[in-house]
C-alpha cells in the first residue's frame, strides 16, 4: 500500500518538477527547439514569462471551476431532497446546455456585452465546467445507502446534518472526481482564452500559429499537458485518499 502510494505521488511529482522547470528556465532548451525554427526567428518565446503565463492560466481555470462547484453542489444538493426532485430534469437540462455551446461560440456570444480579456473566459470555462461536477454531485448523493440515512436519522439527526455529516462525506469522492474532470478539460479549454486577448498558454500557441513557428505551438501544448497532468494526478490523490477502503 505504501509502495503504491509512494509511486502515486512520484508521478505527480516528476512532471511538477519538469513544469517548474521550463516554466523558470525554457531558455535551457533552446537548442532543442532551434531546428524546429527559421534561423532568424526566436526559438523561445519572449513577450511574456512563462510564469506570469502559467500564473493567469491556473487564476481563469481555478476562478471558473470554483463558481462552478458552487453552483452545480447548489443545484445538486437541491435535487436529490424531496422538495427539489421534481427539478432533476430541468437542472439537468440546464447543465447540458453548457456542454451544448462550443466554448468558441461562448466566446462570440459573450465578448459584445462583456468586453475582450478574462471575463468572456471565464464565463465559457464555468458553463464547460459544470456538467460534470452537477452529475458527479448527484449519483454521489444518490448512491449514498438508504440504510445510512435511516441509521443516522434514528440516531437523532435532521436534514441538515445528515447532509453534512454523512451524506456529503460519503458522496465527497464522486464529487472530487467531478471537479477534477472539470478541471482537465478546463485547462485544455482555457487556451482559447487568447483569442479574446485573456492571458494564459494559449498565447503562446497563437502567436506560434500565426508566425508559423512550431517551437512556439509546441511550448504551449507542452505547459498545458504538464499542467493538466499535475492538476489531474494531484486531485487523484485526493479522490483515493478520500475513498472508504475497497
Amino acid at each position: 500500500m505504501k509502495t503504491r502510494y509512494f509511486q502515486g505521488w512520484l508521478g505527480v511529482t516528476i512532471p511538477l518538477l519538469l513544469l517548474l522547470l521550463l516554466t523558470l528556465q525554457m531558455v535551457w532548451l533552446e537548442p532543442l527547439f532551434r531546428p524546429l525554427v527559421d534561423a532568424r526567428a526566436p526559438a523561445i518565446y519572449a513577450r511574456d514569462s512563462f510564469l506570469n503565463l502559467l500564473l493567469w492560466h491556473l487564476a481563469a481555470v481555478f476562478i471558473a471551476i470554483l463558481a462552478a462547484t458552487l453552483v452545480a453542489l447548489g443545484g445538486g444538493i437541491l435535487v436529490t431532497r424531496p422538495v427539489g426532485r421534481d427539478f432533476l430534469p430541468l437542472a439537468r437540462a440546464i447543465a447540458n446546455l453548457g456542454q451544448t455551446f462550443p466554448p468558441v461560440a461562448v466566446l462570440a456570444l459573450a465578448v459584445p456585452a462583456l468586453g475582450f480579456g478574462l471575463t468572456p473566459t471565464l464565463v465559457a470555462l464555468f458553463l464547460y465546467g459544470m456538467l460534470p461536477i452537477y452529475e458527479n454531485t448527484v449519483t454521489g448523493l444518490q448512491q449514498v445507502p438508504g440504510s445510512v440515512i435511516e441509521a443516522a436519522r434514528g440516531m437523532g439527526m435532521g436534514p441538515l446534518q445528515q447532509l453534512f455529516s454523512v451524506e456529503l462525506p460519503l458522496a465527497l469522492p464522486a464529487i472530487i472526481a467531478g471537479i477534477r474532470m472539470s478541471l482537465v478539460i478546463s485547462i485544455g479549454t482555457a487556451t482559447i482564452g487568447s483569442t479574446v486577448a485573456a492571458k494564459g498558454f494559449g498565447e503562446v500557441i497563437i502567436a506560434g500559429l500565426l508566425t508559423d513557428n512550431m517551437a512556439f505551438v509546441l511550448q504551449g501544448g507542452v505547459m498545458v499537458a504538464l499542467v493538466a497532468i499535475v492538476i489531474d494526478g494531484i486531485f487523484q490523490r485526493i479522490e483515493q485518499r478520500l475513498s472508504p477502503p475497497g
